[in-house]
C-alpha cells in the first residue's frame, strides 16, 4: 500500500495540455484509441537533465499508465481524452524501454530509447543540404559513418492555414549510418558527431526545415497578430481547404500543361538531338560562361540544347565514370552518347551524374545537355567542377566551349499563384507546434535568405519567433544558436554570371542588412549566440558545402549556452573611441595582427568610403578619410571578398555596422 501511494505521488507530475488540436486535425481517426505523437517511436532520444514530457490521447476520463525506468506513472485523461506526464529528469544512458498502456488494454511499447541531448535544427534550405550534397568535401569521414548513439529524425513537409496541429506526418528515428544519413541534414549530422564526441552521450537531431521559406512561416499567429496583423490576415484568407486544394492543383496542372506543350513542340525531342550520331556541325559555338541563349537583356523561357564532343582514350573506353557538370540554371536533362545519365529539376543541386560501364567508347563521344527554363537565363555557374572522373587522380576536364541550338521558346508558365507553404504561420502550425513540449537542449536556427528582400523586418520577426517557441516549450531560457548568412553574391545567380567581377563599395546590401539583424538579435538575447559563417560561403552558390565547419561553430555556441563552457566565439566590438580622424575599436578577445580589409566609415552625409585600419592585440585602429565619422562598418556587402579580421583562434570577426558616438549595449 505504501509503495502504491509513493507511485501515485510521483504521478503528480501529470499535466494536461490545452494547446492540443482536435484529434481529427491531427490525423487521429479514433479519439478513444491510445495515441502518441510520431516523435515517440523506438530508437528515439530523450533529453537528459530535464523533466521528460510524454503526452497523447486516449478515451476521455480514463487512466493512462506509463512505465519507465522500472516505475509506473499514471495520469487521468480530460474531457477530450488528452493526457500528459512529465517523467523525472534522468542522467544520460540507455537503451531503455518506454511502455504506455490504456485502460482498455491497448499498449504501446517503445524500445531502444536513449537518454542524452536533443537538438532541434530548423530554418530553410541550408539546413536541408544533405550529406549526399557535401560528400566530396568529406568522403573518408562519411564513408566511415556508423554510430548507434546518434539518432536522426526528419520532420516531413506539411502545411496548415487553420491553426496548430497535434501531430506531424509519419516519420521515424534512424541510427546514424552512411545509408540512413545520405539524404539527411549535413549540418545536423556533423553537429551530432561533434557533440557525441565531446560529451560521450547519445545525440538526437530533429531536423525541421523547408527550403525557400521565410521566418514568418515559422511563427504562430498569436505572436504575429499584434505587430504584424496583416500577416495573420493574409493566412486567414486561405483558411479554406477547398481553396488551398484548388491552388495546389492549379499550380501542379499549370506546370504539367506547360511541360506538355514544351515537349510536344521541341524539335530537339522529336528529332532526337541527344543521340550520339546526330549531326551538329551547323550549330553555333558558345563559351559556357557567356550568353549561351543568345538573347541578352531578357529571360529565355523554354528549352535550349548544348552538345560537347569529348575524346575517350583506349584506356578509358568502356569504363564507368562520374560526370560533374558543376551547377546549372535552371533544369537539365543530361545525356552521354544518347543515353540519359541524369536530370535535375531546379538550379541549386550540383550535377554529379554516373556514366555506366560500357557507355563510353574509344574516340569521339558526345555529352548533350537540355536546359529547361521557366524564368531567367540558362547558364553554367563559374568556379564549379566540369569534368569526367574515372578515378581519384584520373580526370578529363570538359571544354568551356559547347555547340548550342534553341529548342522551343515558351511563354511564362502560368502556375504562379500563392505558395501556401510560405504563408505566415503555416509551418509553425503543421511542423513546429506538434513537436512541443518534447524536451530539447537547444535550437539551431539557420535561415534568412528568403527574407533579404525586407531585411528591416527581420529582427522583430526573429525575436517574435524565438519568444513564440520559448513560450510553446514553456522555457523562457531555451537556447538559440543563430547561424548568420554566409558570403554570397546573388547577382551571380540572377543573370548570366561574369567570371571577372567588379568590386567596389556597396552603399546598400540587403544581405549585410539581414546579417546585422541577426547580430543585433543575438547580442540582445542572453540565451542566444551567433555562429558566423561569413568566410564559409561560396560566391556563386547560395548553398555552400562546408557544413562541418558551420556545425563546429554552432557547437561552440552551444558549448557556451548549454554547458557554460568558457569557449571563444567570433570576435565582436565591445567599445569605440574616436577623435576627428581616428577610431579605436575594442574587441572582446585578441585578434590576428593584420591590415584590415573591407572596413569603411561614413560621415554626416551617410556615404561610406574605405578606411585604413590595423588590428593588434584586442583593438583595431582606424584612420578615417572623412572628418568626424559617424558610423563604421566591416564586411558590409553581399560577398565581402578580402574580409580578413580573425581572432587568434582563427574565428572570423562578426560583420557589423555601428554608430561611432553611441554607447554599445
Amino acid at each position: 500500500m505504501i509503495r502504491r501511494l509513493t507511485l501515485l505521488l510521483l504521478a503528480a507530475t501529470c499535466m494536461l495540455t490545452a494547446a492540443a488540436r482536435p484529434a481529427e486535425r491531427a490525423g487521429i481517426t479514433d479519439s478513444k484509441a491510445l495515441w502518441l505523437p510520431h516523435l515517440f517511436q523506438s530508437g528515439m532520444v530523450l533529453q537528459r537533465g530535464k523533466p521528460i514530457p510524454v503526452w497523447g490521447t486516449a478515451a476521455p476520463h480514463s487512466t493512462v499508465t506509463i512505465r519507465w525506468s522500472n516505475r509506473p506513472y499514471r495520469c487521468e485523461t480530460d474531457d477530450a481524452g488528452r493526457w500528459r506526464v512529465d517523467l523525472p529528469a534522468m542522467k544520460a544512458g540507455g537503451p531503455y524501454t518506454l511502455v504506455v498502456s490504456g485502460e482498455d488494454g491497448a499498449v504501446r511499447e517503445i524500445t531502444d530509447v536513449m537518454v542524452g541531448d536533443v537538438w532541434l535544427c530548423s530554418g530553410q534550405s541550408n539546413v536541408d543540404v544533405t550529406i549526399e550534397r557535401v560528400y566530396p568535401q568529406y568522403p573518408d569521414e562519411i564513408d566511415s559513418f556508423c554510430n548507434n548513439k546518434i539518432r536522426l529524425f526528419r520532420v516531413q513537409t506539411d502545411k496548415d492555414t487553420h491553426g496548430p496541429k497535434s501531430d506531424i506526418l509519419p516519420t521515424e528515428w534512424k541510427v546514424l549510418t552512411k545509408e540512413n544519413v545520405w539524404k539527411f541534414s549535413a549540418l545536423g549530422t556533423f553537429l551530432a558527431l561533434r557533440m557525441q564526441r565531446e560529451t560521450g552521450v547519445a545525440q538526437g537531431i530533429i531536423c525541421n526545415s523547408l527550403g525557400g521559406t521565410p521566418v514568418e512561416a515559422w511563427v504562430g499567429a498569436d505572436s504575429l497578430v499584434r505587430d504584424f496583423p496583416l500577416y495573420v490576415e493574409r493566412t486567414r484568407l486561405w483558411q479554406d481547404d477547398e481553396l488551398v486544394a484548388a491552388q495546389d492543383k492549379a499550380n501542379q496542372r499549370a506546370g504539367d500543361r506547360w511541360f506538355q506543350q514544351l515537349n510536344e513542340g521541341d524539335p530537339g525531342v522529336s528529332e532526337q538531338w541527344s543521340t550520339e550520331r546526330y549531326d551538329d556541325t551547323s550549330w553555333d559555338s558558345v563559351n559556357q560562361y557567356g550568353n549561351i541563349a543568345g538573347q541578352p537583356g531578357s529571360n529565355y523561357i523554354g528549352s535550349l540544347w548544348l552538345r560537347q564532343h569529348i575524346h575517350i582514350s583506349k584506356e578509358h573506353a568502356g569504363k564507368a565514370a562520374r560526370l560533374l557538370l558543376g551547377t546549372l540554371f535552371d533544369q537539365d536533362y543530361t545525356y552521354v552518347n544518347g543515353q540519359e545519365v541524369g536530370r535535375t529539376y531546379y538550379q541549386y543541386p550540383p550535377r554529379r551524374y554516373q556514366v555506366p560501364e560500357g557507355l563510353l567508347h574509344e574516340g569521339d563521344n558526345v555529352i548533350t545537355v537540355r536546359f529547361v527554363n521557366k524564368y531567367g537565363i540558362p547558364h553554367f555557374l563559374p568556379d564549379k567542377p566540369y569534368m569526367m572522373i574515372f578515378g581519384p587522380s584520373d580526370t578529363l576536364r570538359l571544354s568551356d566551349t559547347w555547340k548550342v541550338r534553341r529548342g522551343k521558346l515558351m511563354p511564362s508558365c502560368p502556375s504562379g499563384g500563392t505558395s501556401i507553404q510560405n504563408l505566415p504561420t503555416v509551418l509553425y502550425n503543421a511542423m513546429l507546434h506538434p513537436l512541443a513540449p518534447y524536451a530539447i537542449s537547444g535550437v539551431v536556427w539557420y535561415q534568412g535568405e528568403s527574407n533579404v528582400g525586407e531585411p528591416q523586418l527581420y529582427a522583430p520577426l526573429l525575436r517574435k519567433m524565438m519568444g513564440n517557441w520559448r513560450t510553446l516549450w514553456g522555457d523562457p531560457s531555451l537556447p538559440f544558436c543563430i547561424v548568420q548568412l554566409a558570403n554570397y553574391d546573388p547577382n551571380q545567380q540572377s543573370a548570366v554570371p561574369q567570371p571577372a567581377r567588379q568590386r567596389g563599395i556597396s552603399q546598400r546590401s540587403n544581405w549585410a542588412e539581414l546579417r546585422d539583424a541577426q547580430r543585433t538579435v543575438a547580442d540582445g538575447d542572453p540565451y542566444a549566440e551567433l555562429a558566423v559563417a561569413i568566410d564559409l560561403g561560396e560566391t556563386v552558390d547560395i548553398h555552400p558545402l562546408r557544413k562541418k565547419e558551420v556545425a563546429e561553430r554552432v557547437a561552440r555556441c552551444m558549448d557556451r549556452l548549454v554547458f557554460q563552457k568558457k569557449v571563444s566565439l567570433s570576435p565582436k566590438v565591445v567599445g569605440i573611441t574616436a577623435d576627428a580622424t581616428t577610431l579605436t575599436l575594442t574587441f572582446d578577445q585578441p585578434l590576428r595582427g593584420v591590415d584590415v580589409q573591407c572596413i569603411e566609415v561614413a560621415g554626416a552625409d551617410g556615404r561610406y568610403v574605405s578606411a585604413t585600419a590595423h588590428a593588434q592585440g584586442t583593438t583595431v585602429t582606424l584612420s578615417s578619410p572623412v572628418s568626424h565619422p559617424v558610423c563604421v562598418r566591416y564586411a558590409w556587402s553581399d560577398d565581402p571578398a578580402g574580409a580578413n579580421l580573425y581572432s587568434k583562434e582563427g574565428l572570423p570577426a562578426v560583420p557589423f555596422r555601428l554608430p561611432v558616438n553611441s554607447p554599445l549595449d
